[in-house]
C-alpha cells in the first residue's frame, strides 16, 4: 500500500468519498506524518511505547487523550496557526485550545459534511438560536454557523438568542412562504422556545447541538426531543455532534443515531483499558479519526461514552464521570 509523505498530497484526498481501503491509506499516512512532525503526539506515542513499526492498521494507531489540548500546543509542522478555537468548558475549569493552522480545511470540512447529509446549503434559510459570533470569537461552533449563514445567501438567515418572539414571527413568516429552513440551537434554548410557543413547522428542520449543561434539569436525548417535537410540531429533531478539538461533525437525523462523513470514523474503546477495543455492540469510550485534523491531531480519545450500531451509526450515551461537563450552550452563561 502506497502511503503519502507530503501533507499537501494528503490534503488532496481527505474529502474524497473514501473506500475503507483508501481511508486506511490516508489514516496511516497521517499517523506517520504526525509521528514525525507533531512533538506532542510523538512524545505521547513514545511514552506508551508505540513506534511506527508497530502500526500497520487503523486499529493500532494511538489516540491522543483530548485532555492534552488543555495544556499543550497540539500542532504538526511549523508552530504557526490561523485561529485558536477554545472549548466551552465549565466555569473554573481549564479550556481546551485547538490551534487551527489552516481554516480553509475547516471550512471545506463543515460545508462538505453538511451538504453530504442535507444537500446544498443555498437551499436553506438558517436561523441560529445561539450567541452571536462577536460575543464568542473563539467558538468553533459559532464560527461554523456564521460561515454557513453567509453561505446560504439568504438575507433572512441570522443569529437569534434572547428575542424568541422575533424568531417565532420569522419562523411563521418563512413557513407561509414554504421556505426550507434550518433552525439550529442549543438544547435548553430550543426547549424554552417549544414550551413558550406552539408552532407547526412543516418546512423547518430543527437541530440541537447539545445538552442543558447547568441551565435546566438534564434530560435524556429522547426526553428532550419529545418535548421539542411536541412544542414545535416536527416529526424529528436532528442533532449535531462536534467539539472544539475536531474539524468535522457527525449528524443524526433521528433517534440519536449519528452518521459520519467519509473522512471521519468513530471507534469504541474498552471502558477500563483505553488501549483495547470494546466488543461488537458494546458501549465504551468514543475515539475519533478526523482526517481534516491533519495539522493538529487526527486521532482523538474523547471523554464521551458511546456505542456503534449494526448500520455503522453511533450513539452518544454520556460522559465519563471524571470528565468536565462541556457543551456549546455554556457559551451564554460564562
Amino acid at each position: 500500500m502506497r502511503l503519502y509523505e507530503d501533507p499537501k498530497e494528503i490534503e488532496k484526498h481527505i474529502f474524497s468519498r473514501n473506500s475503507e481501503e483508501s481511508f486506511r491509506q490516508l489514516a496511516l499516512s497521517e499517523f506517520f506524518y504526525q509521528y514525525e512532525h507533531n512533538p506532542v503526539y510523538r512524545r505521547y506515542c513514545d511514552l506508551i511505547h508505540i513506534s511506527p513499526r508497530d502500526v500497520d492498521g487503523i486499529w493500532k494507531i494511538p489516540f491522543l487523550p483530548v485532555e492534552f489540548f488543555k495544556t499543550q500546543h497540539v500542532l504538526a509542522g511549523d508552530p504557526v496557526w490561523e485561529q485558536v478555537f477554545t472549548s466551552s468548558g465549565t466555569t473554573g475549569t481549564e479550556k481546551s485550545c485547538h490551534y487551527v493552522k489552516d481554516l480553509r480545511l475547516y471550512r471545506q470540512s463543515f460545508l462538505r459534511t453538511f451538504e453530504h447529509f442535507y444537500g446544498p446549503i443555498g437551499d436553506y434559510c438558517l436561523l441560529a438560536l445561539l450567541p452571536g459570533y462577536m460575543d464568542n470569537p473563539n467558538s468553533s461552533l459559532i464560527f461554523m454557523v456564521r460561515e454557513l449563514i453567509d453561505d446560504t445567501g439568504h438575507r433572512e438567515s441570522g443569529f437569534y438568542m434572547d428575542d424568541r418572539e422575533k424568531l417565532t414571527n420569522k419562523l411563521r413568516e418563512l413557513e407561509k412562504k414554504g421556505q426550507k429552513t434550518l433552525l439550529l440551537g442549543v438544547s435548553f434554548a430550543l426547549l424554552d422556545l417549544a414550551e413558550e410557543y406552539r408552532l407547526n413547522l412543516q418546512h423547518t428542520l430543527v437541530m440541537e447541538t447539545g445538552g442543558m449543561k447547568g441551565r435546566r434539569k438534564e434530560l435524556t436525548r429522547q426526553e428532550l426531543h419529545q418535548k421539542v417535537q411536541g412544542g414545535l410540531g416536527v416529526n424529528q429533531v436532528h442533532s449535531e455532534y462536534g467539539m472544539a478539538e475536531l474539524l468535522t461533525q457527525a449528524y443524526s437525523k433521528k433517534d440519536g443515531r449519528f452518521h459520519t462523513p467519509p473522512w471521519m470514523k468513530v471507534m469504541i474503546r474498552d471502558y477500563d483499558d483505553p488501549f483495547d477495543w470494546a466488543g461488537q455492540g458494546k458501549s465504551g469510550g468514543i475515539n475519533v479519526i478526523d482526517l481534516a485534523n491533519l495539522y493538529s491531531c487526527p486521532f482523538i480519545e474523547t471523554k464521551d461514552i458511546g456505542r456503534i450500531f449494526d448500520d455503522g451509526s453511533f450513539g452518544v450515551l454520556g460522559r465519563f464521570d471524571e470528565s468536565d461537563v462541556r457543551g456549546c450552550n455554556l457559551l451564554v452563561i460564562e
